[in-house]
């Protein structure tokens, strides 16, 4: 029995064949001369249904997109391109072996032009990584997730002073450039310390919350904020608000606290919670930091705890 001999050309094609990756050969005219193992378990079709046929007939999605855009620079002007994964944008229609009406696999794609004598042709390679994207998606979700929390406060899940320090010094920059007002409420609640003698910490806790969620209800715009800002003490940050518009919202804000109803300690000047509000507002046409803010919308509040708590007082001796 004659056998043909092997030639160098079969020991590349079965090489190619081992390759965890696609490996597509293209002539000049985009007729496929190599289809190898790797991408008929990925595409479903066989090496020999698609041999010699115009890859934009077989993927007819592919006309227009970077993969074209990268064959057209290899083959005509010798470039080799490097197209890296896109997430939501895998370009060829290739999925997991064995599964064809699932997702897409990921792809990130080399095409490198090579000469075979002087036939310009040029090679596809496309790797599968969608376990590297999984896994950036991960930690990037991850990461996000612990910046997110990094504004958060532990106790009472509103905004914490972090959150607040990088709010006010934003918006405050933002009245600089653009003017309009910008309104800062400190408020305390009254008596904090009888009830936590009273009561003890874990119930003082609960009444933390209560009132920390009571607050964060009365935030009505995306862009008010509100935050614990230390101990027993909140803020709101009021873009955009009046120093009389301010003095309404909290009023209401103090209104609806005691509303809650919850109950006080004996030693405390009410028998059930309130807050006392400091209210600073910062107009155009002063020059103010974030201190000078606060530091007016706590002298108020320790007005309003003068003046025998569970009110709202407004600064209005802001420096200029």
């Amino acid at each position: 029995m004659i056998t043909s001999p092997v030639t160098t050309q079969d020991h590349a094609c079965a090489a190619l064949n081992l390759v965890d990756a696609g490996v597509v050969v293209l002539d000049a005219e985009h007729r496929i001369l190599l289809w190898n193992r790797w991408m008929v378990t990925h595409s479903g079709r066989s090496s020999a249904r698609v041999r010699e046929q115009d890859l934009f007939e077989v993927f007819p999605e592919l006309r227009g997109s970077r993969v074209e855009a990268a064959l057209l620079a290899a083959l005509n002007e010798g470039a080799a391109r490097n197209l890296p994964s896109t997430p939501g944008n895998a370009p060829f229609p290739l999925r997991e072996a064995g599964s064809f009406d699932g997702a897409r696999i990921e792809q990130a794609i080399a095409v490198t032009p090579f000469k075979d004598g002087k036939a310009n042709l040029c090679m596809i390679e496309i790797r599968d990584v969608s376990g590297i994207v999984d896994r950036e998606r991960h930690l990037l979700a991850h990461a996000e997730s612990l910046r997110a929390r990094s504004y958060v406060d532990g106790l009472t899940s509103i905004h914490n002073r972090r959150y607040f320090d990088m709010s006010l010094e934003r918006e405050l920059r933002r009245v600089q450039r653009h003017g309009g007002e910008l309104s800062l409420l400190l408020m305390d609640i009254d008596s904090f310390k009888a009830y936590n003698d009273h009561f003890g910490h874990q119930q003082g806790d609960a009444c933390l919350i209560t009132v920390a969620q009571a607050l964060a209800s009365m935030m009505k715009r995306p862009a008010d904020v509100a935050a614990r800002y230390g101990g027993e003490e909140f803020a709101a940050i009021l873009p955009d608000t009046s120093a009389a518009q301010a003095f309404c919202h909290a009023n209401a804000i103090r209104e609806h606290v005691a509303a809650l109803a919850l109950p006080h300690a004996p030693a405390a000047a009410r028998d059930r919670v309130t807050l006392s509000i400091g209210v600073a507002t910062f107009g155009k046409g002063r020059t103010i930091d974030a201190a000078a803010l606060i530091a007016a919308a706590d002298k108020a509040l320790y007005a309003a705890k003068r003046g025998g708590r569970n009110c709202v007082v407004v600064e209005s001796d802001m420096p200029d």
